[in-house]
């Protein structure tokens, strides 16, 4: 029963809270709204308050705007009406400026028409006066060929030839001083060049002796080279391919070889013998070897160094060991290799002074005696047999043209070819460089010439190229041209039994036909 009743009540109570709460709820929507409604009426107001001022601002700034623009309307009114005032000023004054010029212009054309006028006169009197000077001309021409028996034709043409001969004349004449002063300027640069590269390469000596004897220390070691029953001279002149010749001279030993390679491999083994002592066939092998490597060594830095000092690159390494031989090499008493180098450095210098290419003029000058490097071993000239080894290396067909005409053996045809034959020139007349005295070598040349006389049908000769060449001329009526040949080859078989000359000779023989009469 008492349970019932507290559920109850509970019941009660909750039903009464949940009633208050609604109430309350609707009491407080109603008052939220009566509160939002008023806020709303105010915003609307203020709303309505803040448009009625804009217009009220927007139509004070039309009127001020109105206001500014009528004023720029009528400042810009005022500046076209004075801008238009200035140019219609200055319209009347150009307009007076043209009535000013046209007026000149009448006044001009007026002046220009009365002369107009007066040179129409004067070409009809000046016309007249050279019809009147054409009748006077034409009777003083008849009255002078009626003088001179000639027509005007001929007497116009007599004037001519006269002209022209005097012309030839003087012509001839002003070529000839021209000639001569192109001459004279060549030989005065020419002067100045060759003085310039002399001057720039003043080498010390261009001279040098080949070593063909070999000092002893006793005669006690001559016995000892030669060996028991000779076997030491005969390995080493074996093994070398040079003669010792060992005579009545004291203490030294003579050596004789036509190749100077072999004769410094010979000079260098008994040098190492005689210094070493042991002197036997195995012993003398051994240094001949050892000798023999280090002169290929030596040929090849003579030959670098050759290159490095002339600045001369590319060149072809068996051209380069050739170079190097020429270190062993003399001509007269010059030896080949220095004169190679001094020949490159004057065919350099002159080449720049000339505005030639100067690395080609050294190359050409290093290698202009290449072929003295052969000519112990290969028959044939020097010349020829270094043009054959530069051709066979890829060489430039400038550089084997100016190998080939050093000694004219073809007509040079380059700048370069000239300044190596005159390089060339020059380095062989240093002091020295010729070991040959004058008297001897005049002798020669003369002999030389008396060889050539000797034969008949020779009409002259000459001996040219410092003895290096001898042209004959021969009568066409003694010697027929099937016989030049046989002539030519019994000259040179005289020359060689009877006279001693380094390098070769050559004979030039020369026919000539002419036939000459005379119209009476």
């Amino acid at each position: 029963m008492d349970t019932t009743a507290i559920l109850i009540g509970v019941i009660a109570f909750l039903v009464g809270g949940a009633i208050f709460g609604v109430i309350t709820f609707f009491v407080g929507v109603k008052y939220r709204k009566k509160v939002a409604e008023a806020e709303i009426g105010s915003a609307e107001e203020e709303a309505k308050r803040i448009v009625a001022e804009g217009e009220k601002e927007a139509a004070r700034k039309k009127k001020e705007a109105l206001v500014e623009a009528k004023d720029e309307i009528h400042r810009m009114r005022v500046e076209s009406d004075r801008d238009l005032k200035e140019l219609r000023g200055e319209l009347n004054r150009q307009e007076r400026r043209l009535q000013q010029k046209e007026e000149s212009l009448d006044r001009k054309i007026d002046n220009i028409e009365k002369k107009d006028e007066q040179a129409q006169h004067r070409l009809k009197q000046a016309e007249e006066k050279l019809k009147e000077a054409e009748i006077i001309k034409k009777s003083q021409l008849d009255q002078l060929e009626r003088i001179s028996e000639l027509t005007a034709e001929q007497a116009k043409q007599q004037l001519l030839d006269a002209l022209e001969t005097e012309l030839i004349h003087e012509k001839a004449l002003k070529i000839q001083n021209y000639e001569q002063q192109l001459k004279d300027e060549a030989d005065r640069k020419a002067r100045e060049l060759i003085s310039l590269a002399i001057s720039r390469c003043a080498a010390e000596t261009v001279s040098e002796a080949t070593v063909s004897v070999v000092p002893l220390p006793n005669d006690e070691m001559k016995g000892r080279i030669i060996g028991r029953e000779g076997r030491n001279i005969r390995t080493i002149e074996t093994l070398t391919g040079v003669d010792l010749i060992i005579d009545d001279t004291p203490e030294a030993i003579t050596l004789s070889s036509h190749d100077p390679i072999r004769r410094e491999i010979a000079r260098q083994s008994l040098e190492r013998l005689i210094a070493d002592g042991r002197i036997h066939p195995a012993r003398i092998e051994e240094m001949v070897e050892k000798s023999r490597r280090e002169v290929e060594q030596k040929i090849k830095s003579e030959g670098e160094r050759a290159v490095l000092e002339t600045n001369v690159h590319g060149i072809h390494p068996e051209l380069v060991k050739l170079l190097g031989r020429l270190r062993f090499r003399t001509s007269y008493g010059q030896n080949v290799l220095n004169h190679s180098i001094e020949v490159a450095y004057f065919a350099g210098m002159m080449a720049s002074e000339l505005g030639v290419d100067p690395v080609q003029a050294r190359r050409a000058g290093l290698l202009h005696d290449i072929g003295k490097a052969l000519n112990h071993e290969i028959e044939g000239s020097h010349v020829g047999i270094g043009v054959d080894v530069c051709r066979k290396y890829k060489e430039s067909n400038e550089i084997i043209h100016a190998i080939q005409a050093h000694h004219n053996d073809v007509e040079p045809k380059t700048v370069v070819a000239c300044l190596v034959q005159a390089a060339d020139a020059i380095s062989a007349a240093r002091p020295a460089a010729r070991r040959e005295n004058l008297e001897n070598y005049i002798k020669r040349l003369e002999k030389l010439e008396e060889i050539a006389n000797s034969f008949e049908g020779v009409e002259k000769c000459f001996a040219i190229q410092a003895g290096r060449e001898i042209r004959i001329m021969v009568k066409p009526e003694v010697i027929k041209d099937e016989k030049m040949v046989l002539v030519a080859r019994d000259i040179v078989n005289r020359i060689e039994n009877e006279l001693e000359y380094p390098g070769q000779i050559k004979v030039n023989l020369v026919r000539e036909s002419r036939a000459i009469e005379y119209a009476k």
